[in-house]
């Protein structure tokens, strides 16, 4: 019994497997069938890569130069004593705020005074002595050349006159513009010679915002055009270029830029950080996915597009303006179909085939 179970397992493998190689062969001839009545497929769309494009469109939008920058101010003067003395008052302080002509340091006037009394009073004696010549001298009681020493006189009593009055006047050292006192170096009692400082001055109104132009920009700029500076305080103050250098920083290639900014209140100080932008004019332009930006082989940024014959072409792009709905470039030409899906995965002139269009 035990030997015929064998014998009935065997034939049963035997058979299983038998089986197998019939239902492959019947499989194989069908698989085989089925390919030969498939048309071949073309090289050309098994090649092509699936991409997703963007439908955008040119619209004329006002260009911007953006540009780190600091507020300046327009003049920056130390003033300096003309004559030697002692200060006797110093009336304004540091910080303050001055018109043109106030007094910032007196000297102590000493005997400067009295030399311009003495100056006037011998100016006087000179009048009534030339005045007494020419009388004469229509009479003939004076010669001419008398007449014209009296003359003399009387202008070398004017001109003592006049430097005894500017010595007198140089004892008072006054601000030359409209601004801030803002650093005294005289206190009263300090002895200043000739060319010792009192304080310094700066001038805030109008405020200067300063900045390096790239060379890149450069041309775009004009003196004149409408600029805006947002400073670190978050302070929005508005001006106009004043002026661009015609030469080049040697170390860095960019151009120095001056913009003037009205400041009447003088609140907005020297030396604040500022983001800077300025008018260029408008021009065409492209809302373009920031993510759409690549680099061809020479490392231009630019972005990669559809051709109507399905084929990619790449063009170089300069960011205009980057705001939250994404970039705006120029560069490109009427409608386009930016590839914003795959678009570093392709090449230029390979043939593509288009998933998706979005608008």
């Amino acid at each position: 019994m035990g030997m015929k179970s064998r014998y009935v397992f065997v034939v049963a493998v035997v058979a299983a497997v038998l089986l197998y190689f019939l239902v492959r062969t019947l499989l194989g001839d069908a698989s085989a069938s089925t390919a030969r009545a498939l048309p071949p497929a073309s090289p050309a769309a098994a090649g092509a890569a699936s991409v997703q494009v963007r439908l955008t469109q040119e619209v004329l939008r006002p260009y911007d130069v953006t540009l780190r920058g600091r507020t300046q101010s327009t003049r920056t003067v130390v003033l300096r004593s003309e004559t030697a003395g002692v200060v006797d008052q110093a009336p304004v302080l540091q910080g303050a705020l001055v018109a043109k002509g106030a007094v910032l340091c007196r000297l102590a006037v000493d005997a400067r005074q009295a030399s311009l009394d003495q100056a006037r009073a011998a100016l006087r004696s000179a009048q009534l002595q030339q005045q007494a010549a020419v009388e004469l001298g229509k009479k003939g009681f004076r010669s001419p050349t008398q007449v014209l020493q009296s003359q003399a006189s009387l202008d070398s009593a004017q001109a003592a006159v006049r430097q005894a009055e500017i010595a007198r006047a140089q004892v008072d050292i006054r601000a030359p513009f409209t601004g801030v006192f803002d650093h005294r170096d005289a206190e009263i009692g300090t002895y200043l010679a000739i060319g010792d400082p009192c304080g310094t001055m700066i001038e805030l109104d109008p405020l200067l915002v300063v900045g390096d132009l790239p060379e890149t920009a450069a041309a775009k700029i004009k003196v004149g055009a409408a600029a805006t500076a947002r400073l670190v305080s978050g302070e929005v103050i508005q001006g106009r270029v004043r002026y661009i250098s015609r030469d080049a920083d040697p170390q860095t290639r960019t151009y120095h830029l001056e913009i003037a900014a009205a400041n009447p209140r003088m609140d907005v100080r020297s030396g604040l950080s500022a983001e800077v932008r300025i008018a260029a004019g408008v021009g065409p332009a492209h809302l373009t996915p920031v993510s759409a930006l690549v680099l061809d082989a020479a490392g231009r940024q630019g972005v990669r597009y559809v051709l109507a014959n399905d084929r990619v072409a790449f063009a170089p792009v300069e960011v205009v303006e980057e705001t939250a709905d994404g970039a705006w470039v120029s560069g490109l030409h009427g409608a386009v179909r930016l590839i914003t899906v795959g678009q570093s995965y392709v090449n230029e002139g390979q043939k593509v085939r288009i998933g998706r269009t979005g608008g």
